[in-house]
């Protein structure tokens, strides 16, 4: 129940319990035929779930990386710059490499007639984010 003189709080906090009850894709009418409102049903619903939760992931391990390297090196003529590709890498390949591999998830889903559950969703894009920061750090420690 939301408390009077609370103002705007409660779309605030509706998105914020939607947010954590991992319930991220929004339905927009009765376009759905899921028999149950929480699953994903559709490709577009499936596909964005795991997408944006490898994003999600990527930026969590990438950002303070970027950010250790750039106050490690900043005083360094070009190492400084290092930050920037650290930091591209957490945007960019998610987002090239992650449409597919999340469409490629999501289209195995409906091809097999499966309902997507949000729980599945965020450990599937959070696999995906991980696999890749670790092949990251494998290939560094290989060239040591």
């Amino acid at each position: 129940m939301e408390r009077e003189g609370s103002g705007g709080s409660g779309a605030s906090a509706g998105l914020l319990q939607q947010i954590l009850s991992l319930k991220l894709v929004p339905r927009v009418g009765n376009g759905t035929l899921c028999p149950n409102s929480t699953s994903l049903c559709s490709f577009p619903e499936m596909w964005y779930g795991v997408f944006l939760w490898a994003l999600v992931s990527s930026l969590f391990f990438h950002v303070p990386a970027g950010l250790l390297a750039l106050f490690t090196l900043r005083h360094h003529k070009y190492g400084r710059f290092m930050s920037v590709s650290i930091l591209l890498m957490g945007i960019v390949g998610p987002i090239t490499a992650g449409i597919l591999t999340s469409a490629a998830v999501a289209g195995v889903y409906r091809a097999a007639g499966k309902e997507m559950i949000p729980f599945e969703a965020l450990t599937l894009g959070t696999g995906q984010a991980f696999c890749v920061v670790a092949v990251s750090f494998l290939r560094i420690l290989a060239t040591l």
